[in-house]
């Protein structure tokens, strides 16, 4: 099970505090260059780690935006992962194989370039729309309006794409029911197999947060985060689609295997900067990096490996044209108590829920009043009626 960063856009979104660096047209083949022999040598030296997860043989690409990088780039990661190999030869098969992409990306590049990510193993697509309101649009800064959206999504049906999420994002102030509603029609008429649809959240490394620290942003209130959730709760039922987990719906049998395995805490491998890695007791992390924006300067290449910046030693290719980050900068070891509770805090997010005896002496309450009830197998779960006040009810069960 593998996840790899692609630390790469063309501009930053308003909401997004995740790691990525802008990419310059001028300077593209640079960076792509530097990034990819580093994520290779990366990938080399962990592929003991890597076997190890290869009980659950998915995929996922995200970031940033991945689909900033080109194919080229792309097949030579592939071929250097465990029994990698070239597409049209021998590709490794992975029984889900995510990327993330942009619509405008997508409307750019076009079906050929869909095709390729096909070629290379691709079996499911996970595109950001957030909305198909352009002001709504234009307040994030994304580099899509609604029609774009629209004409990439066809493009990737067209192209062959058979396994298509889409995400949204709600808990805006300015988002009316009425705005809503017309979001979540065009979306039910284009029939994506997956949904996820994330409530907004002010981050404080994020453009939003900068504005809402200087009393440019004021949140939505609770009451309409609520009433928004339960419109999405709703719609998404009365239209077949199965909602097993807080943020995420798909249509019968389409649930995410990959982010499903989070949630049942399976050991993962994470690569590239910023990726995150869990062996099952340990979680580890590496740093973030300056791939984007280094210009040759040989002293500060290559990647470095080691459990603190202080502790690390030089590792990996001198001679990168560029980039580098801390391998395994971080490490955190769960205790049992912190085990159980990330088990309570995970498996209550989904509909499957949890085993009662993981619960202990606290779900009597909670079971009593209805905020956990049995599932037809004898496990507990929180009711979707609930799920919006979710983290109160597992606060009081820890």
């Amino acid at each position: 099970m593998i996840y790899l960063h692609v630390p790469f856009c063309r501009s930053f979104c308003t909401y997004c505090d995740f790691y990525s660096e802008i990419a310059c047209r001028d300077r593209d083949a640079q960076t792509f260059e530097a990034y990819t022999q580093a994520l290779c040598a990366e990938a080399s030296d962990r592929r003991d780690e890597i076997e190890a997860t290869r009980d659950l043989d998915t995929l996922y690409i995200g970031g940033g935006t991945p689909s900033v990088l080109p194919l080229s780039y792309l097949e030579r990661i592939l071929f250097i992962l465990p029994e990698g190999g070239k597409a049209a030869a021998c590709c490794r098969k992975y029984s889900e194989f995510t990327i993330e992409v942009n619509p405008e990306d997508i409307v750019e590049k076009g079906a050929e370039y869909v095709r390729g990510l096909l070629a290379l193993g691709v079996n499911r697509i996970s595109m950001g729309i957030q909305s198909f309101d352009d002001s709504i649009l234009r307040w994030m800064n994304r580099r899509h309006d609604a029609a774009r959206a629209r004409q990439a999504f066809a493009i990737l049906r067209e192209a062959g794409v058979e396994n298509l999420s889409v995400d949204i994002i709600f808990g805006l102030p300015q988002l009316t029911e009425a705005v809503l509603a017309r979001t979540l029609d065009e979306l039910l008429r284009l029939r994506p197999e997956h949904i996820s649809a994330y409530q907004l959240s002010v981050e404080e490394g994020s453009t939003l947060g900068r504005m809402a620290r200087e009393g440019r942003f004021t949140e939505a209130s609770q009451e309409q985060c609520a009433a928004q959730y339960a419109q999405l709760c709703r719609t998404l039922g009365e239209a077949g689609y199965v909602h097993y987990e807080i943020s995420n719906w798909a249509l019968p049998g389409r649930e995410a295997v990959h982010n499903g395995a989070y949630w049942t805490r399976h050991p993962y491998v994470g690569l590239g900067p910023a990726a995150h890695s869990f062996d099952g007791t340990t979680r580890s992390w590496n740093s973030k990096a300056s791939a984007a924006t280094a210009s040759g300067n040989r002293a500060t290449l290559g990647i470095v490996r080691g459990g603190t910046a202080s502790e690390a030693k030089r590792w990996g290719p001198k001679d990168v044209s560029g980039g580098s980050w801390l391998l395994r900068e971080g490490y955190e070891v769960l205790s049992a108590a912190e085990e159980r509770e990330e088990q309570l805090f995970l498996g209550l997010r989904t509909a499957r829920g949890i085993p009662e005896e993981l619960a202990g002496p606290g779900a009597a309450p909670l079971l009593a009043d209805g905020r956990l009830t049995r599932t037809p197998e004898g496990r507990l779960r929180i009711p979707e009626a609930a799920w919006f006040v979710s983290d109160d009810i597992i606060s009081d069960l820890i």
